[in-house]
C-alpha cells in the first residue's frame, strides 16, 4: 500500500480500536510478546542485515549499539510488552466527577488519541514499545522507521501484527511504512485529518525538521543536552559515581549527561580524581579556562560544545561561581530534558529544583533514570521536552485525551 493508503486504513481502524475491551487489549499484547520470543531467530537474522549495512557504511559504535539486537534484548523487548499488558487500563473509569447546582453531572472520560504516527531512526526497540503502548491505550499506530533499521523493523512489526490480527485487533490498526524515503516522512507530516498526533524520535536534526515542517499536531521529544551540577557541599564520591554513570553507562541515549558543572569551592579537590575516572572510562574531556587551569591537558571547550548533544564519550566541564550561574548555564544551553544537582544542602536542592525548567530534575541521582521503565510506565513512546499535553517519559496516559460526559434530567439553558 502507499503511505496514504496505510494511514487511511489506520484511521478507519481507529474507531474499532477505541471499542476494544481491556481484556482483549491485554490478550493481544500477551500474544505479541510470545510471538517475539518464538521468532527470535528470524528477528536476529533480519537485524544482522541492518548491522552489516551499518558497519559497511562506517557507522560509529554508538549508532551500532542503538541498532543491535541480541537474544537478551529481544527477551527484554518481549518482557516490556508484557509489562505494558499488566499496567492499569488508561481508559478505565470516569474522572473529576462533579454535580452542578442545576443537577447536571459532569465527568471526564479518558479516550484514545486516534492515529498515532511515529517517525524514528535506528532504534528497533521503538517498534515494539510503540506498538505495545498504542495497543494498550486503544490507539491505531503508524510506524515510519529509518532505512538503517528497515529489516529489523519489518521483522518485529510483522511478527507483532500477525499475532495481533489473530487476537481480534482491527486490521490496519498497526502498520509499518516500508518506504523510508524522505517523501514518506513528508507525507506523514502533512496528513491533517488522518494523523491525530505525530511523534518524532531520534537526533536533533530529525526532531527539529518534524517540529518545523509538520502541519499535524506534534509532540516534541527531546534532544538531551543534560547537565550534572556538583554543588559546594556535594559528597565527592557520590558526585563522581553519578557523573560517571550519567556519561558512561550508555552515552548514545538522550538521558546521558553532556556537561559537568562544578562549584569553584569544590573544584580543585574534586576534579582531578573525578576526571581521571572519566578518562579511564574512555571519555574525551573538554574544559573551560578555569578547568584547564587545574588540568591543563584538557582540550578547550567552546560555545558549540556547551550546546552539543554528543551521543558519545565526550564531556564538557565548566567551573561556576554559584548555583545561580549553574542554573543560568543550564537555562541557556539545556534542552529541557534532564538535569541533576549533587548536594548535601537541602535548601540548595530545593532552589535548584524550583529554578531549573526541565522535564526531569534530580537531586543526588543520575540523569539516566529518565526512562519509561525506570519511572514505572512499562515502556515509553518518547521523552517529551515540551509542556503541552505531555512532558517527560510518555507512558499510557500520555496517549490518551478525554471527553466530557454530561448527564442531565431534562435541563435546558
Amino acid at each position: 500500500m502507499t503511505t496514504i493508503q496505510t494511514v487511511q486504513a489506520a484511521k478507519n481502524a481507529a474507531r474499532s480500536c477505541a471499542l476494544l475491551s481491556e481484556n482483549t487489549r491485554r490478550g493481544i499484547l500477551l500474544a505479541m510478546a510470545d510471538a517475539l520470543l518464538e521468532n527470535t531467530e528470524n528477528i536476529l537474522s533480519a537485524n544482522a542485515l541492518d548491522m552489516a549495512r551499518a558497519k559497511e557504511a562506517g557507522r560509529n559504535s554508538q549508532f551500532l549499539d542503538r541498532l543491535m539486537l541480541s537474544e537478551d534484548r529481544i527477551r527484554s523487548m518481549a518482557q516490556g510488552v508484557r509489562d505494558v499488558a499488566n499496567l492499569p487500563d488508561p481508559l478505565c473509569g470516569m474522572r473529576d466527577v462533579v454535580t452542578r447546582p442545576n443537577g447536571l453531572t459532569i465527568a471526564k472520560k479518558p479516550v484514545p488519541l486516534g492515529v498515532v504516527a511515529i517517525i524514528y531512526e535506528a532504534r528497533p526497540n521503538v517498534t515494539a514499545d510503540s506498538i505495545a503502548l498504542c495497543v494498550m491505550s486503544a490507539n491505531a499506530v503508524v510506524l515510519r522507521g529509518g532505512s538503517e533499521a528497515i529489516d529489523s523493523n519489518r521483522a518485529i512489526a510483522g511478527v507483532m501484527i500477525e499475532a495481533a490480527n489473530a487476537s481480534d485487533m482491527p486490521e490496519g490498526a498497526i502498520a509499518l511504512i516500508e518506504d523510508t524515503s524522505r517523501e514518506s516522512a513528508q507525507q506523514l507530516m502533512h496528513m491533517n485529518g488522518l494523523v491525530d498526533v505525530l511523534i518524532p524520535r531520534g537526533g536533533k536534526g530529525l526532531i527539529d525538521s518534524v517540529v518545523r515542517e509538520a502541519t499535524v499536531p506534534v509532540i516534541q521529544t527531546g534532544a538531551g543536552v543534560c547537565h550534572v551540577y556538583v554543588d559546594a557541599t556535594a559528597d565527592v564520591q557520590m558526585a563522581t559515581n553519578i557523573i560517571v554513570n550519567a556519561k558512561c553507562s550508555r552515552p548514545s541515549v538522550c538521558n546521558a549527561a553532556e556537561t559537568l558543572l562544578v562549584h569553584r569551592a569544590i573544584a580543585r579537590f574534586f576534579l582531578p580524581d573525578c576526571l581521571m575516572r572519566l578518562a579511564e572510562a574512555g571519555v574525551e574531556l573538554r574544559g573551560c579556562e578555569k578547568t584547564r587551569m587545574i588540568i591543563p591537558e584538557l582540550a578547550q571547550a567552546t560555545d558549540e560544545d556547551w550546546e552539543t548533544e554528543y551521543g558519545q564519550l565526550i564531556l564538557s566541564v565548566k567551573i561556576v561561581d554559584s548555583l545561580q550561574e549553574a542554573v543560568e548555564h543550564i537555562t541557556r544551553y539545556g534542552t529541557g530534558h534532564s538535569e541533576t544537582i549533587v548536594t548535601q544542602d537541602i535548601a540548595k536542592a530545593q532552589e535548584f529544583t524550583n529554578m531549573v525548567d526541565a522535564a526531569a530534575v534530580y537531586v543526588n541521582a543520575s540523569t539516566r533514570f529518565t526512562d519509561g521503565f525506570e519511572f514505572g510506565f512499562g515502556a515509553e513512546i518518547g521523552i517529551s521536552t515540551q509542556k503541552l499535553h505531555a512532558r517527560g517519559p510518555m507512558g499510557l496516559s500520555a496517549l490518551t485525551s478525554y471527553k466530557y460526559i454530561v448527564l442531565g434530567s431534562g435541563q435546558v439553558r
